[in-house]
């Protein structure tokens, strides 16, 4: 007992007992799907072959019904016959060799066909087979000659039998069939006709029923009588199956003994049933049970070979953790400590590393985020001095001096004014609420309606409960501006800029989407590239691109560094239809809270 006492003794129990457990769960399970599967292809493969059997089948007797037909359709031949009565000798012998000719004609129109019959109403046979002129045998009292009288011109199909029922010199098994024949002009019986055919024919389209070596078919007539067996196996079979049968359906009946399929013969009233011995179904079953059975044995030996693996691996990971600790120590946070072993452990060590990464994460996000500060204020300043900002905003103050618009006049100075206030102010605080940010886009977008001409349009629909929320100094400032100026302007038409808010799976969303331009595919996976971090804004491509990207990427690096990785910039654009930024923020600070 002392034994399983250890820790390395008791994991190696009881992972190979679950191990085991859980294997033998999957191969139960597994079996009995395997076994539902094969009965069922099995089934299927059986419902397939019955009715392409009976098929051929059907195709076997139709040629066989044209082949008598052709005897009855023979006008020189019913005419033959109904005039062999003539007395004279010469003459008659000449009609009875026109007469044979004929039927031989038609017996070399297939190479299965052993005999055709001829018996007259005058009882004068005419026979040509393969007997080489054996004598005929007596078939006045027989039963399958009664049937063929009593036929009113229908086939009737007799069935197999061991030898020719008319010809001496024929012992080998037939398969028989006849009707009457009428002169078709005064639709007037003649006399019968009986041909048989090599069983061999019949035999080779049964055996397209067959799923193994042991299948074997039954041909049965509607009294349930066997016209035909391809075995003499003595399976038992299901009763009155032929009575659950109409033309067209299959029966699939499965016992203990074997698996049998009926189907209809539409040409006869028979039953085909194709029987596969239960012996045969388990060939398939034996296979998956061997695969099976070497699979256990292969991952039972898998199993015991890495249960010892992880009990005796599993005194390392302390060791390794420990070292590490004492790295962390020393003030090295690049270190991690990777194992794999007990739930506890792993989460143990997974708090560890954890906490080392946020703990190298915060020291980097304090050096970018006071990096980045500095350069967005660097980059305000730049602003408040942008040649091509001030020129176009300084000409068109001149141009409404000169036209004397001084209403408009005062605005625009009066925006210009706050713009370079808002934007040059970063010793207070670098997180303004969210409606600073939004004044400072009416200010900014004064003068740029004033410059277009009215071609520029701004909506701001953002909910009040989301004013006071504290955001990033100076982030949708650069967002509208990459909006109006490579977006709105090269505008032929006036232009719609809408400022938004949503709340989403916890975050506020500010979107600012405008109907301009939009982005090529091209220049749109480089922008999104790079707020990515795959691609540098200055490989953005041409001087218009990177503008754009650095502006972009410089707002979404100190949200992202400000409220963390799931925080920033989001891109979608179409060209000619606009395009959308979404930056997202934690709904966590409002303005009061500073307080």
């Amino acid at each position: 007992m002392k034994n399983f006492q250890s820790i390395h003794n008791r994991l190696f129990l009881i992972f190979l007992l679950s191990s085991l457990g859980l294997l033998a769960i999957v191969s139960f399970a597994y079996y009995q799907r395997a076994t539902d599967q094969i009965k069922e292809k099995v089934v299927t493969i059986a419902e397939k072959n019955i009715s392409q059997t009976v098929g051929l089948f059907d195709l076997l007797l139709k040629g066989y019904d044209s082949v008598t037909k052709s005897l009855n359709s023979n006008y020189d031949l019913m005419r033959l016959l109904q005039n062999y009565t003539i007395a004279d000798t010469v003459e008659a012998v000449n009609l009875e060799r026109r007469i044979t000719d004929s039927i031989g004609a038609i017996f070399y129109s297939r190479s299965d066909i052993l005999g055709i019959h001829i018996v007259t109403n005058e009882d004068k046979v005419f026979s040509f087979d393969r007997s080489n002129g054996a004598s005929v045998r007596d078939y006045s009292e027989m039963a399958w000659f009664a049937e063929l009288q009593q036929s009113t011109g229908e086939m009737r199909w007799l069935g197999v039998y061991p030898e020719s029922l008319m010809s001496g010199g024929i012992r080998q098994p037939v398969f028989a069939f006849g009707r009457q024949l009428y002169e078709l002009t005064a639709l007037k019986s003649i006399g019968v006709v009986l041909i048989e055919t090599d069983v061999g024919a019949i035999y080779s389209a049964l055996s397209n029923a067959s799923l193994g070596p042991g299948s074997y078919v039954i041909i049965q007539d509607a009294s349930g009588q066997d016209i035909i067996r391809t075995s003499e196996d003595d399976t038992e079979l299901p009763a009155n199956l032929s009575n659950s049968l109409r033309e067209g359906k299959i029966i699939v009946h499965g016992t203990d003994h074997a698996l049998v399929t009926a189907a209809k013969i539409g040409m006869a009233e028979w039953t085909m049933l194709g029987v596969t011995p239960s012996r045969e179904l388990q060939l398939e079953l034996k296979e998956t049970q061997q695969f099976l059975l070497t699979v256990i044995l292969v991952l039972v030996a898998a199993a015991t070979i890495l249960a010892t693996l992880v009990s005796r691996s599993f005194s390392s990971p302390f060791k390794r953790l420990i070292q590490q600790m004492k790295q962390v120590e020393l003030g090295n946070f690049k270190g991690r400590v990777h194992v794999e072993s007990y739930g506890e452990l792993n989460v143990l060590v997974g708090s560890f590393n954890r906490m080392v990464e946020q703990m190298d994460e915060l020291i980097e996000r304090i050096k970018m985020a006071s990096i980045s500060e500095k350069h967005a204020e660097l980059q305000a300043l730049q602003a408040q001095v942008n040649p091509h900002f001030l020129f176009n905003t300084l000409d068109m103050i001149y141009w409404m001096l000169d036209e004397r618009e001084n209403d408009r006049l005062g605005g625009v100075i009066l925006a210009l004014s706050k713009i370079f206030r808002y934007s040059s102010d970063w010793e207070e605080a670098s997180r303004v609420s969210l409606q600073q940010e939004l004044e400072q886009i009416k200010h900014y977008f004064t003068i740029i309606e004033t410059r277009l001409g009215g071609r520029a349009n701004l909506y701001i629909e953002v909910e009040e409960r989301w004013l006071k929320t504290l955001v990033p100094k100076m982030i949708l400032q650069p967002i509208v501006e990459n909006a109006v100026k490579y977006g709105l302007e090269p505008l032929n038409r006036s232009g719609v800029l809408r400022v938004y808010s949503r709340h989403a799976a916890g975050k506020l969303e500010i979107i600012v989407e405008d109907d301009g331009v939009g982005m090529e595919q091209e220049t749109l996976e480089r922008v999104v590239h790079s707020l990515a971090g795959r691609e540098n804004a200055e490989k953005a491509g041409n001087e218009r691109e990177e503008r754009r990207s650095i502006g972009l990427l410089n707002v979404h690096r100190r949200i992202s560094l400000m409220f963390g990785e799931s925080y920033g910039l989001q891109i979608q654009s179409t060209l000619d239809k606009g395009t959308i930024v979404t930056a997202s923020f934690p709904v966590l600070d409002r303005e009061e809270d500073k307080r």
